[in-house]
């Protein structure tokens, strides 16, 4: 028997080996294409994403944060301060956060925007002897990457002034 030359692509996915290794090609491409994209996402943040994960949740216009339960995220902040006041609470300066803590003269907590679930922990530099604290308030003003850091006394929000700091973020840490 001579050879038989089989022309075209039909007969080559005819072959069992050649079949299998189009499929393999196909599979180390679209992997290949998925990186890619993930990497644009890492370049388009600086460079400061700790973890990279397929859900990606814009936060504001500043920087993606990527959701995945438990890990720590860096988050480019506005943080600002507060106490229990009247100056700065306003009407609500009853002792009482928005999601019903009552406040004791020792807390270190945080006032974020609701896009931040109340028991959300969050790791501010210079605040709270580096231990991670909990969003436990809302605030009027508090809207996007802004943080109200509580402190007890109005001397000491009035010190504390206003700070842009990279604040790390643990999703997935809600407890309430």
């Amino acid at each position: 028997m001579g050879k038989m030359i089989v022309k075209g692509f039909r007969g080559v996915l005819t072959n069992q080996g050649a079949a299998l290794a189009a499929i393999l090609l196909i599979v180390v491409i679209s992997i290949f294409t998925c990186i890619g994209v993930v990497g644009v996402v890492y370049a388009k943040a600086g460079g400061r994403i700790t973890s990279l994960s397929a859900t990606i949740a814009e936060a504001d216009d500043t920087e993606p944060i990527l959701s995945q339960s438990g890990e720590w995220q860096t988050v480019r902040m506005r943080v600002t301060a507060y106490c229990p006041c009247e100056r700065c609470c306003g009407r609500y300066s009853n002792g009482q956060t928005a999601c019903g803590h009552k406040i004791r003269p020792a807390d270190a907590f945080v006032a974020a925007d609701k896009k931040y679930a109340f028991g959300t922990e969050m790791l501010i530099p210079g605040y709270n002897n580096a231990v991670p604290v909990k969003v436990l308030d809302r605030g009027g003003a508090i809207h996007g990457n802004r943080l109200d850091v509580f402190f007890a006394s109005h001397n000491e929000a009035l010190d504390w002034g206003v700070r842009y700091l990279d604040v790390k973020v643990r999703r997935g840490s809600q407890t309430q």
